[in-house]
Order: C-alpha cells, then structure tokens, then sequence
C-alpha cells in the first residue's frame, strides 16, 4: 500500500509508452501524469490495516458478484488526462476493461477509495478526485480517513450530480449504491488506534 501524494522523481517528460516500460521493470510505484513520473512513499500502519480491511470485508460480501475488488497493486488509467495511478481499492462491475487487453492498466472502475494520510489528505479530495471524475464508469468515489474516523462517500445521483455523505461515527454504516452494499464502520477500522481529539 502506498501513500498517494506523489513526489516529482525525474525533471524530463516522458511519454506513456516509456512511463509503462519503466514501470513495468520497477520495484516500486510511480504515477504518471502529463509526461511527468512521480515516486510514491511507503504507508504508515493505520492507512495500511484500513485498506486492508476495506479488501477484505468487501471481498467477502463481493463473493459471487459481477463486481469485483482490486487493492492498490490495480493500476487505473484514465485516459481523458493521462493520469496512471494506484488506488488503494477499486470495483470493477462486469467485464474488467485494461488498455489494449493487457490486463494491467484497467479503464473501468465503478468505485475508487482512497485512504487519506495526513500527507495525501489535500491531493485525494481536491486535484486527484477531479480527475477521477473523468473515469466515465466512475460513479462513487470514498475517501477513508486514518487519522479519525470519518469517511467521506462521494456518488453521482439523479440528476448526474456529485452528491456527499459524511459518516462521522464509529457506529455509522457507509452504504454504497453502486453495488447496493454496507459496511460497517466499526469493520472499516478494525484494529486501528485513533487518537482522541
């Protein structure tokens, strides 16, 4: 698992095709934005348990599903504003669409969550929500705090607005729409120390 917000790692541009073929041979994460490639950084433990988490109890209530999970090692690609990143969590509903078929750069994700860092926090719910909003499949977005406990869940409505729901309580239930799913707040931070404020 990563922390999202990027650091410029080369001061060249690059197209897309080098951007693949370098990150292909990688050992770690990098972005990809406008001809820019940016380093990702490591995660602290509770941004770490919280994606875990997340997986895990969607996985299981996914089971079955033409909806599937895929962690932070699923590479999205949007192709409207050349943005290749790493989400903590997407959902796929039906057929998994990749760049020319090669099952590495997916372009269909229905759901996005992110896990907010206190680093992250700022480029999650501003410039990188923006452009995952040029995901055309994209109909909710979550971002899960980790330092509090608080989740904010984006989806479109009606009227093909973005609508937000704040869940504010370890008691609350985040429900998601797309996938007509729960869950728990209480199973989201499992085994996670948050400091009182």
């Amino acid at each position: 698992m990563e922390v999202r917000e990027p650091a410029v790692a080369y001061n060249q541009k690059f197209t897309i095709e080098e951007y693949l073929e370098m990150e292909n041979a990688a050992t770690e994460k990098h972005e990809y934005y406008r001809g820019e490639i940016f380093a990702m950084s490591g995660a602290k433990v509770p941004h770490v348990i919280i994606s875990r988490n997340l997986m895990v109890n969607l996985g299981i209530k996914l089971k079955g599903n033409p909806c599937q999970p895929y962690g932070s090692d699923g590479r999205i690609y949007i192709e409207k504003n050349t943005l290749f990143t790493y989400p903590d969590l997407s959902i796929v509903c039906g057929d998994l669409q990749t760049l020319k078929d090669d099952h590495l750069n997916i372009l269909n994700p229905s759901i996005i969550f992110e896990v907010l860092s206190p680093s992250t926090k700022d480029y999650d719910r501003g410039q990188k929500f923006m452009l995952y909003r040029d995901i055309a499949t994209l109909r909710e977005y979550v971002v899960v705090d980790s330092e509090s406990v608080l989740v904010e869940a984006w989806h479109i409505n009606e009227n093909g607005n973005w609508e937000l729901n704040e869940y504010k309580s370890i008691e609350d239930t985040l429900l998601l729409p797309t996938i007509q799913v729960s869950l728990l707040l209480q199973d989201i931070y499992e085994s996670v120390t948050i400091a009182a404020s």
